[in-house]
């Protein structure tokens, strides 16, 4: 099967994402979006609810056809090697689709089916999988038995079952606890060191620092900006954040005749540093006399900044 794409061998990206858009009725939902992976890299794809994270992935793995743009993977034309690119491809979506009539191990040696695994193969496949995530402990556990953190490390188990170049997680620690969703990153970093490629989509900013080499934040259906989370950070916020409560007139003031960079949420002021050595002190001495909040700057601040603090349903 894999013969049939025909890699490229010339061809520095995984995924090459040309001006995708798909639409709903009146509503787009991806409107011109681009960006490629390169090979051996975790790519974020970060946004707001609505912003066409979902939908932009479901036509990268077939499940949604494009409505118009382009997209390469592993050097070829997507659409006429679908078929053989999946076979190359792993998937871990954010909804449980785990078989809840199955054993953990059988949902593993069952899913290995669909990629034609010889079924020693697929035993030793998953035990080694297994043990990785640790889950060997449970191999013969029924899936009602587990726990969050270990349904979503079995999902995530279950898509590298073929031994992928390249998987997809959408959201793939959703609703874990802090313990689960470290080890998760535990085992996506040990991953990433053996070289597969990882398309990563999360809501967690935390997640996305740690573990993404690169990412795009996308909103409503457009990307924002793309690059490392650091270069990102330093470009957009700086590299401290300033949070003044109640602040007064005299302080906007201030502000503005400094040309400092800041949002105004009314009862609160968010102030970016990009280097000023004295201007924590500044506001504290003669605008705070309460203390203002000095934090490092995040990507949490780079999101908010450029989508909006508004909820979105």
């Amino acid at each position: 099967m894999m013969a049939e794409v025909g890699e490229d061998p010339s061809a520095a990206w995984v995924i090459e994402a040309e001006n995708l858009e798909k639409s709903y009725g009146t509503f787009k939902a991806v409107d011109g979006l681009s960006f490629r992976v390169k090979r051996g890299e975790c790519f974020g794809l970060l946004g707001p609810n609505g912003a066409g994270k979902t939908t932009s992935i479901r036509m990268l793995y077939g499940y949604s056809p494009m409505g118009a743009g382009r997209l390469r993977v592993f050097g070829r034309d997507l659409e006429p090697n679908l078929r053989a690119v999946k076979q190359r491809m792993g998937i871990c979506q954010q909804e449980d689709n785990l078989d809840p009539d199955l054993s953990v191990r059988e949902n593993l040696l069952v899913y290995a089916r669909y990629f034609d695994l010889p079924r020693a193969e697929a035993r030793t496949r998953a035990d080694e999988l297994l043990k990785f995530f640790a889950l060997d402990h449970r191999g013969g556990a029924n899936i009602r038995e587990l726990s969050g953190g270990m349904k979503r490390r079995l999902m995530v188990a279950r898509a590298i079952i073929n031994r992928p170049d390249l998987v997809i997680l959408d959201e793939p620690t959703t609703g874990l606890d802090p313990q689960s969703r470290h080890q998760v990153w535990q085992r996506l970093e040990d991953l990433k060191h053996r070289g597969l490629t990882i398309l990563l989509t999360t809501h967690y900013m935390d997640e996305a620092a740690r573990l993404c080499d690169r990412l795009i934040i996308v909103d409503r259906g457009k990307v924002l900006v793309e690059g490392a989370p650091e270069a990102l950070i330093a470009a957009h916020v700086g590299r401290e954040v300033i949070e003044v409560n109640r602040p007064d007139e005299p302080l906007r003031r201030f502000l503005h005749e400094r040309r400092c960079a800041f949002e105004d949420l009314g009862a609160r002021l968010v102030v970016y540093n990009h280097g000023s050595d004295d201007l924590f002190l500044r506001l504290t001495r003669d605008f705070c006399p309460g203390g203002c909040t000095l934090r490092q700057a995040g990507l949490e601040d780079v999101f908010l900044r450029l989508t909006g603090r508004e909820l979105r349903e």
